[in-house]
């Protein structure tokens, strides 16, 4: 704070003759015969002497901006009062003087009072038949409106503007010591910025805009005094109003002529000035996230919302953290990539139209910092009118018999991220990246090969039904179109999706550490049959359908966990931020990635090698087989491309992955008003759930740098690999057992093939060569039929395809 040079003299005598003019006020007011008594002067000084000479000045509410990623973009304002404070030099010199013609000539002649003012005041306002006259100053109006924002009880803001002697009196006494703390400039930019000039804009910032649509520093000679005259009486004199608008222009043609006479514009730029006509916008700023800029981003806006109101650092309660999003003025500019949304938004509506029950949703994430790019979904983000309802009858029968309201196409719901009753859809075969990570964990390597049947009877135990075994209480998973998988590894599971080579190996890790893997990737749980599942050890344990995804989970929390890997391992904390500034322009550090360790880059580089697999991709590493669930994705990206698709029984929800170095996209389409949907979810069609995650992925790429993945090392991918012992022409229990020492787990095929070899007897192994210690090596038998491919040189191709068309999965 800046103090004032000022002269004793002019002070002193300031104090004293305000003193009388306190006692002939407060004297008039309760004996007026006795107020110009000397009795009543010497009270009045004592009285005026004895008032608070400091003023408590607490920052008035400021209008809180959202930018997008590229701190240029609006995406939305959040404020309770639409007040930005501006700097002197920002505020046209026009805005200066019209305001000082308007309220106080002689602003920058007296010390804070207007002692002749008073005087005149005084006078006029004892005659009778008089209008009243008032005597504050511009610095006597800034206190006022100081005191009422510096109020801690509602009391103290009624005090504040009461028309009483005593808080004249005060608002005297104040405004003199305030002239001697600040500077004329100082005074008259604080006045400036907490004045109201109605249609909820406070300050000169807002007005401008809200009135004109331009900076306070492009004002004009007539918009200048149009605010200026607003001030005294803004309901009054509202140019948006009828009844107003006349008032207002002749309120701005008087602060016009007063510029004249304080000699701050000449007469003829007056003359100029009162010839325009009185055009203003009546454009109140937006508040709030169903005010967004773009309409279907306030799904993103809205995750922002909640993810503010979740920080400590902006309050103990959620009351605190409200109120300093809505008046603390903060400039945030959050992680939204403009391209990435518009990109989104385009897809998910090509997918499914704002009127469909189904919802398409897709969440982007960057891997490496957690900074959430793109949410969409096909709906409108506005509550629906109640008195003029729009949105369908909800697609739950059961609600819909009551005549209730679905979500769509008008919602506010978190349906991409959780919260509020929304505890996500279930992924599918997704999840099958945390069983083959817990498996990585465990020194399993990708090439790891076992006999994958076309129904697993498990040692998972759960109630009798059609996913038991028949006459079990056994879990019993087949795989999509009930054939067999036939010798899997993970490359080649992964891609074609085989249920009987996930759950078997997720019942060998132990499916507690599998579940492990989920929450450490981000997995959040919120259903309480999910919660209690995940909840212990014991409890996870026997979870044996986990690995096929039947858990709940949003499109947010699946693209971060896939982000995960594709960081090398680096879990980040989603967040809707890139960077926050306070009012005085100070970076707040709580913008900043919150990143952590949960996984080795090996373990995270040998899943995303496998994950390249079901998208169409490879690596100099991988040995994907030939089907693929998802195999167009890396066409249409244009890129190294990692992920997976998944469904779930009857096709009730459908989901797919798909990421790059740079991005990670979910997308899942559920009916969020209803589960137990009778609708089958598609892929690989055009209203499926693949072209909204395809085609943001590639959009949000249009530009980007092909940064291709790593690749995992040869430990990992490959384990210890054995030389495979030759079994030709020799009996099948003989190759059994020779493939056994061999330390391998031998299986018999159940098609024979041409060979030279005697029919019955061992053909050859699939693969030859060599594979994994412990994997499992298929016996070939003959048919004696001769030709063939000569006995150790089989290949190593894959029989039992299960993938089907359109890239559906097989879990």
């Amino acid at each position: 704070m800046r103090k004032r040079d000022h002269n004793v003299l002019t002070n002193t005598a300031s104090l004293l003759v305000c003193g009388l003019l306190a006692g002939v006020v407060v004297a008039a007011a309760a004996f007026p015969a006795v107020a110009m008594s000397g009795l009543a002067a010497k009270a009045g000084a004592e009285t005026f002497g004895a008032l608070p000479t400091e003023l408590t000045v607490a920052r008035a509410p400021q209008i809180s901006y959202l930018l997008a990623s590229d701190g240029k973009t609006p995406l939305a304002t959040m404020y309770d009062e639409n007040r930005r404070d501006v700097k002197l030099a920002d505020i046209s010199p026009y805005m200066q003087k019209a305001i000082i013609a308007a309220e106080d000539h002689d602003f920058y002649k007296h010390n804070g009072v207007d002692i002749n003012g008073v005087a005149r005041a005084f006078v006029n306002n004892q005659s009778d038949g008089s209008g009243r006259q008032g005597a504050s100053t511009l610095t006597m109006q800034y206190v006022r409106l100081a005191i009422a924002y510096s109020a801690t009880h509602p009391a103290d803001v009624v005090a504040a503007t009461e028309d009483t002697s005593a808080r004249k009196l005060r608002e005297m006494r104040l405004a003199l010591q305030v002239d001697k703390e600040f500077s004329k400039d100082e005074i008259l930019t604080r006045y400036l910025n907490l004045a109201s000039f109605g249609n909820g804009a406070y300050g000169v910032y807002a007005a401008s805009q809200v009135y004109f649509g331009k900076p306070p520093s492009k004002l004009k000679i007539e918009e200048a005094a149009l605010l200026a005259g607003m001030v005294k009486a803004p309901t009054t004199n509202d140019p948006t109003t009828e009844a107003g608008y006349p008032l207002a222009k002749d309120r701005r043609d008087y602060v016009i002529q007063n510029m004249v006479d304080i000699q701050a514009i000449t007469q003829q730029e007056a003359d100029a000035a009162k010839a325009v006509e009185l055009v203003v916008k009546d454009k109140r700023t937006p508040n709030g996230c169903v005010a967004a800029n773009v309409n279907s981003w306030g799904f993103f806006c809205d995750y922002f919302y909640r993810w503010w109101m979740r920080q400590e650092t902006f309050g103990s309660t959620t009351y605190d953290r409200e109120r300093r999003l809505k008046s603390g003025g903060y400039t945030v500019v959050t992680s939204i990539d403009v391209q990435a949304q518009r990109g989104a938004d385009a897809a998910v509506r090509r997918s499914k139209s704002e009127n469909s029950k189904e919802a398409a949703m897709v969440a982007v994430v960057e891997p490496g910092s957690g900074r959430v790019r793109a949410l969409a979904v096909n709906r409108q983000f506005k509550l629906d009118d109640p008195k003029n309802p729009k949105n369908k009858l909800s697609s739950d029968p059961a609600k819909n018999r009551k005549k209730i309201r679905g979500n769509y196409p008008a919602t506010v719901n978190p349906l991409l991220t959780g919260g509020d009753g929304i505890t996500g859809y279930q992924a599918g075969s997704t999840f099958k990246i945390f069983t083959i990570v817990a498996a990585l964990e465990k020194g399993i390597p990708l090439s790891y090969t076992f006999n994958a049947p076309q129904q697993f009877r498990s040692e998972y135990k759960i109630k009798p039904g059609p996913a038991a075994c028949a006459g079990t209480n056994l879990y019993c998973p087949t795989n999509s179109g009930l054939k067999a998988g036939g010798p899997q590894n993970m490359w080649t599971a992964f891609a074609q999706s085989i249920n009987t080579f996930f759950v078997p190996l997720q019942q060998q890790v132990g499916a507690e550490n599998v579940v492990d893997v989920a929450k450490r990737a981000g997995i959040q749980f919120r259903t309480d049959e999910d919660l209690n599942l995940a909840g212990t050890k014991e409890a996870a344990h026997d979870w044996g359908a986990f690995t096929l995804g039947v858990s709940q989970t949003t499109p947010l929390d699946l693209a971060n966990a896939y982000a995960t890997l594709a960081a090398d391992g680096k879990y980040c904390e989603p967040i809707p931020v890139q960077e926050i500034r306070d009012p005085d322009g100070n970076k707040l550090d709580i913008a900043n990635p919150r990143c952590e360790k949960r996984f080795s880059t090996e373990v995270a580089r040998a899943a995303v090698d496998a994950a390249r697999c079901p998208v169409g991709d490879n690596s100099s590493t991988s040995k994907c087989g030939g089907s693929r669930t998802a195999s167009r994705v890396k066409g249409i990206v244009d890129a190294p491309v990692a992920g997976k698709s998944g469904t779930t029984d009857s096709e009730k929800t459908a989901a797919l992955v798909a990421m790059t170095k740079q991005y990670a996209v979910a997308g899942i389409m559920a009916d969020p008003d209803w589960p137990q949907t009778n609708v089958e979810m598609g892929h690989d069609v055009p209203n499926g759930i693949n072209p909204p995650v395809q085609e943001t992925l590639r959009d949000a790429m249009k530009g980007k740098e092909r940064i291709p993945f790593e690749p995992p090392g040869q430990k990992i991918s490959e384990g210890d690999q054995r030389s495979i012992p030759g079994v030709s022409c020799i009996s099948v229990d003989q190759a059994k057992s020779r493939l056994k020492d061999a330390g391998f787990e031998p299986v018999v095929s159940d098609t024979k093939v041409k060979s030279s070899c005697p029919p019955g007897t061992a053909h050859g192994t699939s693969p030859d060569g060599r594979t994994v210690k412990n994997g499992v090596v298929t016996i070939q038998v003959s048919n004696g039929g001769g030709g063939g491919t000569p006995p150790g040189n089989t290949g190593g191709g894959q029989p039992g395809n299960t993938g089907r068309p359109g890239g559906r999965p097989g879990g």
